[in-house]
């Protein structure tokens, strides 16, 4: 038994979806209602992170653990120790970590990394940089007006696929074989927001118009639904981003045995979000 949490965000549904196609025994857990496309077979547990008890009911079993953590989680100090400590004592050994690529450039702390890397558990761990799907934040503009706003319109990112990501993981979550690893994952190109809002377009079939923002003009839009420090790091990882940030990895290619899809792919299959 394999155990997804997130299992209803961009990562966690295409990952219980490659599971049950591989036939394994998968349960999906979220704070929610579970994702109306589930799998058949596929069982789900409302259980919160930041209330570990909560989890017994889906790690009883189980031998592997996909783990996801959210911001909220972060930030109100929940403990992925006691986490672990709950899924190993229900038969849990092997757990793969969302990460983030910002711990190998120091823009976040290695708080839940240390965590997982320090436990008794056999570990892998995925470090992803920005996610082609950050875009559906553009949806409702795009839709009403065919326009995209956003800060540093030629500052180049090399966005990954969530779906590339879930693939990844489901690969390390089924072959022992990946224990101990980092993998960074990447797209197979830097591309920029310019560039996205092109693709966005040719999706569509009709052009979409890119309005370059301010820097202050994002960071106020952004402080809306975001703490300031990691405001912050956001624009500094989108205005001035380190050579590492910028650079392509090879790793999605490694585990896959293909390249990483491009953005304009992962728009072609989203297109429908911006129509």
């Amino acid at each position: 038994m394999i155990v997804v949490t997130g299992a209803t965000g961009n990562v966690g549904q295409p990952l219980v979806r490659a599971l049950a196609a591989a036939g394994e025994r998968v349960t999906a857990v979220s704070r929610g209602a579970a994702a109306p496309d589930m799998p058949t077979g596929v069982r789900h547990v409302r259980a919160d992170l930041s209330e570990p008890k909560s989890l017994e009911p889906a790690f009883d079993g189980a031998e592997a653990l996909f783990l996801l953590t959210s911001g909220d989680f972060v930030s109100a100090g929940g403990s992925v120790g006691d986490v672990l400590d709950v899924a190993r004592a229900g038969g849990i050994r092997r757990v793969v970590l969302l990460s983030s690529q910002g711990v190998t450039t120091g823009r976040h702390p290695s708080i839940l990394e240390d965590a997982v890397t320090t436990s008794d558990l056999a570990w892998t761990l995925l470090r992803p940089g920005g996610f082609h799907s950050n875009t559906f934040a553009w949806a409702e503009t795009i839709r009403a007006r065919r326009t995209v706003a956003a800060p540093f319109g030629d500052v180049a990112l090399p966005t990954v696929d969530p779906d590339d990501i879930a693939e990844v993981a489901a690969v390390a979550l089924r072959d022992p074989g990946h224990a101990g690893k980092a993998y960074e994952l990447t797209g197979p190109a830097p591309i920029s927001p310019r560039q996205q809002a092109s693709a966005i377009g040719d999706a569509l079939g009709e052009p979409v118009r890119f309005v370059e923002q301010t820097r202050a003009e994002a960071r106020a839009q952004m402080l809306r639904f975001m703490p300031e420090p990691v405001v912050e790091s956001t624009l500094g990882i989108l205005g001035t981003p380190k050579a590492a940030e910028q650079r392509v990895s090879p790793d999605v290619e490694r585990v896959l045995g293909r390249p990483a899809r491009t953005f304009a792919e992962w728009a072609g299959r989203n297109v429908a979000a911006f129509k």
